[in-house]
């Protein structure tokens, strides 16, 4: 609420977000000038309570952030040893020799990990150096000057009812006002989409795309576990449909991440992502692994898949975008936590030396620039043209062209035969009419591999205080039946992976109504980037809430 009176902390570094980018900058700010004063505020109800990866790390960042790392008890010990991958038809694969691809795509010294466990060790280390970190604090606000500097942000606002208005507890929060603020929460976090939009930091840069990705956790038969095994997948069951793909990680303790990743680019409403998943199990490849075992966790999250055309101007007055804010992932690799963590270091550098010369609220020109000359620039800049092609050829042309394009990109430094590819569209511009396509029929969830969505969703652990504002917020209710539902057959009902929206009818199929469950909402962000008339605003709820992730 604007005019409302809020108490002030000043800090030298306001971040917000405790994941890789904003954990690291914290380190790193700390690790250069002991008497800095730092502060990362998270909405999770923890630290690593929100974060979701697939993962498999590369220690690039973490050997940059700590170099003794390996004798720090880290959470980090599954070596990769067996790398594969299949493209998959319905009742076969065809597993694709290692050989010809690209080195940058081989996993040798990376490691299979919980980033949620990562962070919350980042974050023991980062409070050991002095930072201050302060859970459970959703940041709801820029606070901006009427010079146009962000100085802060507004975070611990609760106690709004259900049509914004204080509540017998209300609470307003405070204002955390800092020399330089780094907005470090992740894909489309809604602060950071507040300043791209506010400063123009996507103006001259090609649209950002995006994946949905889903993620369970298994515990399987020790009999078919493979510690150290990566398996990624192409094919079946998207076929046209979608472009994606999959992954299989064995990790300790006889678990096995298995996850989903859907280009939210397809054009089909019928499309129904989280349904793909699931038929995705069934596959003999991934079903044999399973069978027997038990699903002990889901989310879903979006993915960043621009790549390096679609990365808007990182800083503004007082403020830098850091790691998947700024869309660092590098999409054939399936990776961004190590350049989330480069990214952070070099924000971290760059507001260390600005403060040392006496300035605040400006610029950080050199961390921008450091990303164009570093770590960051060489690992995304050979890779810039393979969701591009993807995208215009399907997946069997731009095996062969995404391919030899890495190659000659990194033989040649950097020069490609086509240049650097735009993307021409945004993902929710791509979505068709749904005339222009047949339903599609999927079966029915057997309880054993594959689950309903509501099932699924009570193993995210998601809870919100129903008596909050809805934080999924319409521009015009009226849309989603009046155009959505004649036009693209309300896909809301299908893209969302926690079952949040619903067109509820009366008996008789008379009387259509949108119905938000907001309370299902596993902060994914996929409403707030495929609506196809970018009708739903994901802004935050209130600190705490959303999904509680044990090791994702």
């Amino acid at each position: 609420m604007a005019d409302t009176a809020r108490e002030s902390m000043e800090f030298d570094v306001v971040i917000v977000g405790a994941g890789p980018a904003g954990l690291s900058a914290a380190i790193r700010l700390k690790q250069l000038d002991p008497d800095l004063s730092v502060v990362v505020l998270e909405k999770g109800s923890e630290v690593g309570a929100h974060i979701l990866s697939g993962a498999v790390l590369d220690p690039v960042g973490l050997d940059a952030l700590l170099p003794d790392w390996r004798r720090m008890d880290a959470p980090i010990r599954t070596r990769v040893t067996d790398d594969r991958f299949y493209l998959l038809g319905q009742g076969g694969q065809i597993r694709l020799p290692n050989w010809p691809m690209p080195k940058l795509m081989s996993n040798h010294g990376n490691y299979i990990v919980s980033m949620g466990n990562v962070c919350r060790w980042l974050a023991a280390q980062a409070e050991a150096l002095g930072v201050e970190i302060f859970p459970g604090m959703a940041a709801s606000q820029l606070v901006v000057s009427e010079e146009g500097v962000l100085r802060g942000v507004v975070a611990g606002e609760f106690g709004l009812d259900k049509d914004r208005r204080p509540g017998p507890g209300y609470e307003p929060g405070m204002e955390l006002l800092g020399k330089y603020v780094f907005l470090a929460e992740g894909v489309r976090g809604s602060l950071s989409k507040q300043a791209i939009e506010r400063w123009g930091l996507g103006n001259g840069r090609e649209p950002q795309k995006y994946g949905l990705g889903m993620k369970e956790i298994w515990e399987v038969d020790p009999a078919k576990h493979r510690l150290g095994q990566v398996t990624h997948t192409m094919g079946w069951p998207l076929g046209s449909n979608a472009g994606g793909g999959s992954f299989m990680y064995h990790l300790e303790d006889n678990q096995v991440f298995v996850g989903f990743v859907v280009h939210l680019n397809y054009e089909n409403p019928w499309l129904y992502p989280y349904m793909e998943f699931q038929r995705f199990k069934h596959h003999p490849l991934i079903a044999d692994v399973l069978s027997g075992g038990k699903r002990v966790a889901y989310g879903a999250r979006a993915i960043s898949e621009g790549g390096w055309q679609s990365i808007p101007k990182l800083v503004f007055p007082g403020g830098a975008l850091l790691g998947c804010s700024a869309g660092l992932v590098n999409v054939p690799r399936i990776k961004g936590n190590h350049n989330a963590m480069l990214s952070g270091i070099a924000a971290a550098e760059a507001a260390q030396r600005a403060i040392a010369m006496g300035r605040e609220g400006d610029e950080l020109a050199e961390y921008p620039a450091a990303v164009e000359a570093g770590p960051i620039a060489r690992d995304l800049k050979p890779v810039r043209n393979v969701k591009p092609l993807w995208s215009r050829y399907g997946l069997t042309a731009s095996l062969t062209l995404g391919g030899l394009d890495m190659w000659v990109n990194s033989l040649f430094g950097n020069r490609s035969p086509f240049g650097t590819l735009a993307h021409r569209k945004t993902d929710a511009e791509a979505t068709r009419r749904a005339e222009h396509f047949a339903p599609i029929d999927y079966p029915r969830p057997d309880g054993v591999l594959s689950f309903d969505r509501l099932t699924n969703v009570a193993f995210s652990f998601t809870n919100h205080d129903e008596s909050q504002p809805c934080h999924l917020v319409l521009k015009d209710p009226g849309i989603p039946i009046d155009v959505n539902l004649p036009r693209f057959a309300e896909p809301a009902q299908r893209y969302c992976p926690a079952g949040v929206y619903e067109v509820l009818r009366d008996e008789d199929g008379s009387n259509p109504r949108f119905v938000i469950n907001f309370q299902n909402c596993v902060h994914c962000k996929t409403c707030d980037i495929k609506d196809p008339l970018q009708n739903i605003n994901w802004t935050t709820p209130q600190g705490g809430d959303g999904p509680n992730y044990p090791n994702m």
